[in-house]
């Protein structure tokens, strides 16, 4: 937990706290494992701050069992496997811990062979990548149209990649080396395009037009975009780079370019809980795989989050049970 911002080493600490008690329409989980996000450091050192109110508990995601309900819960619930979704917005109770205390639907069961490992994945990322291809609505906006999505083997990457294709597009993806190419194969990528080399423009055209492209460096990335862009295609957003890009403007204006802008907190409720039913549809057709794990004890969380904040290539969970 933290009760300040700063430093990883500097302000979290784990303590024992009185084990929470769900509320009328929460349920208690019991988590095995707490999946380590870009936005928790960030919340965590400062550079996103949220309030916080005498403690909290850090991460969004996890996976566990829901072993306590509140009223107007379904008992029958308990006993159930979950992976969970924005468990720390707006309140103390992050998946950094032995339980946590979330919105019923923010519990959201998983399927019969699926991994704790691979649920305790999902959440943030897999939402994102949801929204990215959902945002302007439809049953499958994205059926029978060519996505490009930057840095496939990311978390986000990953998910967009398998998401997209579960939901009938084609996928071409860029990345920076021969490991993240892998990754973004086993993904199932139709076309993996190295970013570095100069033939990318060339490799990406020639497979192109790009309908939508889901991005994840703007500043660095727009004018591949744009060049790969059909007239009225969509880039889509989801993440803040260190400096503000400075806008083509009469480029995106030749492109005819759409751009779109994604941050989690904000997307409606109704459109979370579809993504949320989705995510567990492709899950329980093997359409979502899991990245290389890496994990750390909760005694070790601050170097957990300082991996995540260094760009491990995978997915960081924390176990915090003893």
């Amino acid at each position: 937990m933290y009760d300040r911002h700063g430093a990883s080493s500097e302000v979290l600490r784990v303590e024992d706290v009185e084990r929470p008690e769900p509320g009328p329409g929460e349920v208690r989980v019991k988590i095995e494992y707490s999946g380590v996000n870009p936005t928790d450091w960030k919340s965590r050192g400062g550079s996103t701050p949220r309030p916080i109110d005498r403690f909290q508990i850090p991460h969004h995601d996890g996976a566990g069992v829901i072993d306590a309900v509140g009223d107007g819960v379904d008992p029958g619930r308990v006993g159930q496997r979950v992976w969970t979704w924005l468990a720390a917005a707006g309140r103390p109770w992050g998946t950094a811990a032995e339980w946590t205390v979330v919105a019923a639907r923010k519990a959201v069961p998983l399927p019969d062979g699926i991994s704790t490992e691979l649920g305790a994945s999902l959440g943030v990322p897999a939402m994102t990548a949801h929204r990215c291809l959902f945002a302007d609505g439809g049953d499958s906006p994205v059926q029978d149209q060519t996505i490009l999505v930057a840095g496939g083997a990311g978390a986000v990457g990953h998910f967009a990649i398998e998401l997209a294709k579960f939901f009938g597009a084609r996928v071409i993806t860029t990345v920076s080396g021969p490991e993240k190419a892998e990754l973004a194969r086993k993904a199932g990528a139709d076309l993996v395009v190295n970013y570095r080399e100069a033939s990318a423009l060339d490799e990406i055209s020639a497979a192109g037009p790009v309908d939508r492209v889901i991005e994840v460096a703007l500043g660095a990335n727009l004018r591949l975009d744009l060049a790969v862009l059909r007239p009225l295609g969509q880039i889509v957003t989801y993440a803040a780079e260190p400096a503000d890009p400075a806008l083509p403007v009469r480029a995106c204006m030749n492109a005819n370019a759409i751009l779109r802008f994604v941050l989690l907190y904000g997307v409606p409720a109704d459109a979370l809980e579809r993504a949320a039913r989705d995510i567990t549809t492709a899950l329980a057709r093997r359409a979502l795989t899991e990245l290389p794990v890496h994990k750390f004890a909760l005694d070790d969380i601050a170097a957990a989050q300082d991996a995540v904040q260094a760009g491990a290539v995978g997915k960081v969970l924390v176990t915090p049970a003893t």
